[in-house]
Order: structure tokens, then sequence, then C-alpha cells
């Protein structure tokens, strides 16, 4: 006898960096877990209008500016679920709105939740280490602590494909490469890199849709401008520079901790402060509404 094959719409709120969760009932399939807002996707409806149409009557609020986020099938023992995964930020102005229990997480306290196994990966991709390193060496991949990931700033050559080919797949999802590299790799390869980087520049040539759904995209800015069309495009996060000044660029005026924190303020998907950043200055990056640190001192 064939399982049930569901198709189930869901949404992932985001507002100021934190994540909106709620507690699935023991009654329900999978219960006494937490849960994000969904659904079945009705005859007649596309999994985007089922997304939207559940979080409006679970949650309470009404959204209409969806991001494509990811598709995923897992098989349990008693049903097949097709998971159509989406996200959205919440405006300040709907937060009243919310309905309980649902509550705001931390990204970094996602993982210590207690999610069905099919959430796994959505969790993993919500979920960002609080360090960047940043080097044209791949051999730091080999020397990462839990804490952080490598964005192997290197030119898109033959011989830099052909030096990923030679490092096992498992450890990609810990690598952040730029798009013109990840697009010269295998779909194996491609799947497994952890996240695609976005230049400033490839970043504004892109519009909404035009991003791969089920890749996470971390992008370049360095003003408030850029960060927020990173953000309306649907990217995963941003890497904004420079915070201080820096010897690799000294032309280049910092942003400095003020403006750090206006634009973080702002900001619904994760800041990673980058220049003249060292991981001792994670705390206070904090302090200013930033996730995290990124930059080449780390090594």
């Amino acid at each position: 006898m064939s399982k049930p094959n569901l198709h189930i719409a869901i949404g992932i709120l985001l507002h100021r960096g934190k994540v909106l969760v709620g507690w699935r009932e023991a009654s329900q399939h999978q219960g006494n877990k937490h849960e994000f807002p969904g659904g079945k996707v009705e005859e007649g409806e596309t999994p985007e209008e089922a997304c939207r149409r559940e979080v409006f009557e679970e949650v309470g609020v009404g959204i209409n500016d969806w991001h494509a986020f990811d598709f995923i099938r897992h098989e349990y023992d008693d049903v097949i679920v097709n998971l159509h995964l989406f996200h959205a930020a919440v405006p300040d102005a709907l937060l009243n709105e919310i309905q309980q229990p649902w509550t705001w997480y931390q990204r970094n306290e996602l993982l210590d939740l207690n999610f069905p196994k099919a959430n796994k990966a959505m969790l993993k991709r919500l979920h960002w280490q609080r360090q960047i390193k940043i080097s044209d060496d791949l051999t730091a991949l080999a020397q990462l602590t839990e804490h952080q990931l490598l964005y192997w700033r290197v030119d898109a050559v033959q011989a830099n494909v052909e030096a990923l080919a030679q490092e096992n797949i498992s450890v990609l999802d810990q690598l952040i490469v730029n798009i013109e590299l990840w697009k010269q790799l295998n779909s194996i390869q491609q799947q497994a890199i952890g996240t695609i980087h976005l230049k400033q520049a490839q970043c504004l040539l892109l519009k909404k849709g035009d991003l791969k759904v089920g890749h996470r995209y971390l992008a370049a800015c360095h003003d408030l401008n850029s960060a927020q069309h990173a953000q309306d495009i649907g990217c995963d996060a941003i890497l904004l520079s420079p915070v201080l000044p820096t010897a690799t660029h000294p032309d280049t005026p910092a942003l400095g901790w003020a403006e750090l924190e206006q634009i973080a303020q702002q900001m619904d998907i994760p800041v990673f402060a980058l220049g003249g950043m060292t991981p001792e200055h994670l705390l206070e990056v904090q302090q200013h509404g930033a996730y995290g640190v990124a930059g080449q001192r780390f090594i």
C-alpha cells in the first residue's frame, strides 16, 4: 500500500535577525515539536498562495512579498511530505498582529529546538556561524572551528575548479565561493557548496526571482541601499564593509560603528561586519546590531 504524498507550504518569517517559531500539538502529525507556520496545499492553489493563506490563518499577518526558499522531499514511516518553503520579512507595523503562541527565536537558538526531521536542511541553512575567514588558501578549510566558515576568495579559473575537486564533498558546506566560480562546478559540487557569494556589482544586477532556489547567498554590500537590495532579492545574509579602516584599502572611507548599527538595525537578515575585524570584535559588533564578523586577519 502506497503512502500518502502530501504537498505542504511553509513560511519562514524573519524580523531583525530573528525567526518566528511555533509549537505543534501532540494530536498533530509529528506532534510535540516546534514548527514553522504552514499547511497543506489545497486543490487549485499554488504553493505560494497556500503559504500566504496559512500564515494569515495561523499567525495573523498578511504578507504578500515572499521569496522561494527551498523544496524538500522527506519520507517518514507513514507519509511522504513535499515541503515548499518560502521566506518573508515581517514589517514593524504587523508585529502586534502576531498571535500566540508564536515566538521569535535568535538563529543560533534554532538548532536547539525540537523540529521534525524533515526540517533539518532548512535549519542548517538558517543557522550561520559567527565568524567568516577570508583567504585565497584552500587549506584554511581544514583549520576551521565549529564557529567559522571560509570564504575562498579566488578567481573563477580552471585551476581553482580542479583544486575544489580534490576536496572531500562533505566539507564543502563550510565553504563560500563567488558565483562565477560556483557556476563552473559540477552539479554535485554546486549542491554541496554551503554559500554562494555575490560581489556588490553582481548583486545589484539581480532582481527578485533570479536567485536559484535551495541555495544560500551572501552579498557584499558597502551601504544601506545595496544592503536593502540584497535583502529585497532574497539573499540570506550580507557582508558589510569596510567598518573600520584597513591596511589593504587605506583610501576607502570606513563606515564606522554608528553607520554599521544604523544599517544592521534595518536588516532582517544577518549582517557580518568586514574591514579591520578580528574575532575579538565579535561582542562589540553584536552590540551594534550585527550578527558576526569576517576578515582575513583570522588566518
